[in-house]
């Protein structure tokens, strides 16, 4: 009929809609479908407390932290080591007044971390001209019938048997019991840092093989574990600066 409008054939596809059969594009209107995510923010880096202005060390006498002390003054430039030295017979009553401290074992550990560090072998303090010095080492045989002198601040605590307590009240120090046996007059038996630590030219020393060992530890107040404490630590361990903890 003249004036009839016709549809679109087969296989034809109306101007502006879509072709029969399809879908439209997925995807949320506004937004390309290739967008890549945001990256995380970084996590802020934590704040660390500034550095001690000191670090205090308690040392026994014969203890020798030099080598370690020179590792702290090179890692640790601006906190500065005091060494406190401190006695045996109250070294834990002084570890309330120090950061840590080198100390001889056996100490009451409670309330403690506690690392030990060196064995240290006990050796005979004789006169220069003893007969016990025509050894190389000695045991507690050899010193059968000695006159054995204990200071009062003795470190060893050791009983040999077969030997004469002296007529005379025990030396106040090492030091003083060592002049006395210099003189002449009996031996007296401590760890060979003490016999180093006050030499004598007119004394000399020998090892003793089948006596106690004096062991050093380092001890610190398990309450107060603070970075600089752990930095020495990992300093006595061994740890280089960039190893972890």
């Amino acid at each position: 009929m003249a004036g009839a409008k016709r549809g679109p054939g087969p296989g034809r596809r109306a101007p502006g809609g879509p072709a029969k059969g399809r879908k439209p594009a997925a995807g949320k209107p506004g937004k390309p479908t290739n967008a890549k995510p945001r990256p995380k923010a970084p996590k802020p880096e934590p704040i660390l407390p500034p550095p001690a202005e000191t670090f205090t060390l308690g040392a026994v006498p014969g203890a020798t932290p030099g080598k370690w002390i020179d590792i702290w003054n090179v890692r640790m430039p601006h906190t500065r080591l005091i060494l406190e030295p401190i006695e045996v017979r109250g070294q834990r009553d002084a570890l309330e007044q120090v950061d840590a401290a080198l100390v001889r074992l056996p100490i009451d550990t409670a309330g403690l971390h506690v690392i030990r560090l060196y064995d240290e072998v006990p050796v005979v303090v004789t006169a220069a001209d003893s007969h016990l010095t025509a050894a190389d080492e000695l045991d507690l045989a050899d010193l059968a019938g000695e006159v054995l002198i204990v200071p009062q601040d003795d470190v060893l605590h050791l009983e040999v048997p077969g030997t004469v307590a002296p007529r005379f009240d025990a030396p106040a120090t090492t030091e003083d019991a060592i002049a006395t046996v210099a003189s002449g007059v009996g031996i007296v038996i401590v760890p060979m840092s003490l016999a180093r630590l006050h030499h004598r030219k007119d004394a000399d020393y020998r090892p003793l093989r089948d006596a106690r060992v004096s062991t050093v530890a380092l001890a610190w107040d398990a309450d107060r574990t603070t970075p600089e404490v752990e930095t020495f630590v990992g300093i006595v361990r061994g740890r280089t600066d960039n190893s972890s903890r």
